[in-house]
């Protein structure tokens, strides 16, 4: 059964870092991504466009050495991929699990071991997430919950 994961921004999560020149989003999940590697996962992080792939690809670069994440964009790397892959749009994922940035519902989700999803502060995102939310719960997910404060180990 497909786990669907959402995790809520809180007001102070949604601070964004302006060093990193990010959305809180794309921070949350690129330390989702990290602790996703370092437990030896291969996923496929889904972003809006092309445009945000390539700079969540670059926000991922930013981690530090010692936190490396060996990962490239869909069609690129090496043959079979990396263990993180980068796509956009509504290509298919080829890992089983999946980190949606795209803010939008994911086709097919029963297809998938996991799905990774966040829940913004702005009002008109939050209805747009509670959409996704019901549309996996419809297809029969697992749900689960989380402060997305979880991510930072801020809790």
């Amino acid at each position: 059964m497909t786990q669907a994961h959402f995790y809520q921004l809180s007001e102070q999560d949604a601070t964004p870092d302006v060093s990193l020149n990010a959305s809180p989003i794309e921070v949350l999940a690129c330390d989702l991504v990290a602790k996703c590697y370092s437990e030896k996962k291969r996923l496929t992080v889904l972003c809006a466009n092309q445009a945000a792939a390539e700079a969540f690809s670059e926000l991922l670069w930013q981690h530090p050495p010692d936190r490396f994440i060996a990962h490239n964009l869909v069609g690129e790397g090496p043959n079979g991929g990396a263990p993180v892959e980068v796509t956009w749009a509504k290509q298919t994922a080829l890992r089983s699990i999946v980190v949606n940035l795209a803010g939008e519902q994911i086709d097919n989700p029963s297809r998938y071991h996991t799905i990774y999803d966040f829940v913004p502060v702005a009002e008109a995102d939050k209805i747009a997430a509670r959409t996704r939310y019901a549309f996996c719960k419809q297809a029969g997910c697992n749900m689960q919950f989380f402060p997305a404060s979880v991510l930072t180990n801020n809790e």
